[in-house]
């Protein structure tokens, strides 16, 4: 089915608001029909959601739709802070979005003055498949990107992840829920060759005409199940909290085809809480609206010790600031203490899935002349 021209793609259109409202980050789980599921939450029509999600992918407005998965529980990961020369920065970056599926966001950060860990200028995301070595693999971009050093910061606790740009644009600073965050803890699950099969075919990226009410129909035939069995497993996987959302993936940085952008700024915030107030930190951190993504992950010393970390997005940079201030706030009034906190700015920006198959990991290291032995754990 083409989509007709004159079809509204701005993010402003109140139509669309509505729909990417629900589209964003409220279909959790694996959903037989996630686009009835959007038109139902939504309160708009089948037929005018499945026409309006078209249009806004084909003009750019959303840049994928995809069932996401939960990738920390499918493969070792990592948010990872490289050290590279000036000069070579933005090679760097090139390098690690068009040549590394497994390096997955890739964003060039600075902060309001020096402060510790600012010369990590180069942030990017990694996972590998269970028995290869996140250490390796980074000591391999290193020596192809002329990156001096690299900090792994795997997430011990997850407390915050879901988007919902649209929503997030009308909250005030320290609007949260009233019950505490939750906590996702990062356990790694293995998975049959089958289940990866229909895991592969389940988290490709949809194009335009795909997107109808019998989604998963040609999705089951690429993994050679009947759909009865690839929802069957799919249902499993979600039960063993394995998948994530079907989600429809703003273009939130750049520039829309009609000039707007649904964000500006692109803060991810450090904060430094005593030994054993991670976890405290976290689920308090995590009840803030505004936050799309807070973990517990250890800086470092080159971090001056930071512990809890969290991205917030906003239009104007003083309001990030002030959620970031009203978060500050509701942690003391929780008889937290903040030894130090930081922000760090998100500047240039690519976003794509992490690849997690050790299929494509195989592939990978053939088109790169790498021995894959090589790259497995020491035990």
């Amino acid at each position: 089915m083409s989509t007709d021209m004159q079809t509204p793609t701005g993010i402003d259109d109140p139509i669309n608001a509505q729909i990417l409202a629900i589209s964003e980050d409220k279909i959790q789980g694996f959903v037989k029909n996630p686009i009835a599921a959007i038109a139902e939450q939504s309160g708009i029509s089948t037929d005018i959601v499945i026409a309006r999600i078209r249009a806004m992918l084909q003009a750019g407005t959303i840049r994928r739709v995809r069932q996401t998965l939960m990738a920390t529980n499918l493969a070792p990961g990592a948010l990872v802070a490289w050290k590279v020369p000036a000069d070579n920065l933005n090679a760097a970056f090139d390098y690690m979005f068009e040549n590394d599926p497994f390096s997955g966001h890739a964003v060039l950060r600075s902060t309001d003055k020096e402060t510790p860990g600012s010369e990590y200028k180069l942030w990017t995301t990694l996972k590998v498949p269970i028995g290869y070595d996140m250490s390796k693999h980074c000591d391999y971009l290193a020596s192809r990107t002329g990156a001096e050093d690299y900090i792994l910061l795997p997430a011990k606790k997850v407390f915050s992840l879901g988007v919902g740009h649209m929503r997030r644009r009308k909250l005030n600073p320290g609007d949260r829920t009233d019950e505490p965050g939750r906590v996702h803890n990062v356990t790694v699950t293995t998975l049959s060759d089958l289940e990866w099969k229909v895991l592969i075919a389940l988290k490709r990226e949809f194009e335009p005409d795909e997107l109808n009410e019998n989604i998963w129909g040609p999705r089951a035939k690429e993994a050679g199940v009947s759909l009865d069995e690839f929802c069957t497993i799919a249902e499993d996987l979600n039960e063993r909290r394995v998948i994530g959302r079907f989600s429809t993936f703003l273009e939130h940085v750049k520039k829309h085809a009609d000039g707007k952008a649904v964000t500006r700024y692109n803060a991810l915030y450090h904060w430094a809480v005593p030994s054993g107030k991670e976890l405290e930190a976290g689920i308090e951190v995590g009840r803030h609206h505004c936050m799309t993504h807070a973990y517990w992950r250890e800086g470092g010393p080159q971090f001056n010790n930071v512990n809890v970390m969290g991205v917030s997005h906003g239009t104007d940079k003083d309001t990030v600031l002030a959620h970031k201030a009203a978060i500050d706030e509701h942690l003391k009034e929780a008889g937290i203490d903040i030894t130090y906190t930081n922000v760090f700015w998100g500047g240039r920006s690519e976003i794509k899935p992490s690849e997690i198959s050790p299929i494509a990991y195989l592939d990978w290291c053939a088109k790169n002349n790498i021995d894959p032995e090589s790259m497995k754990m020491s035990y």
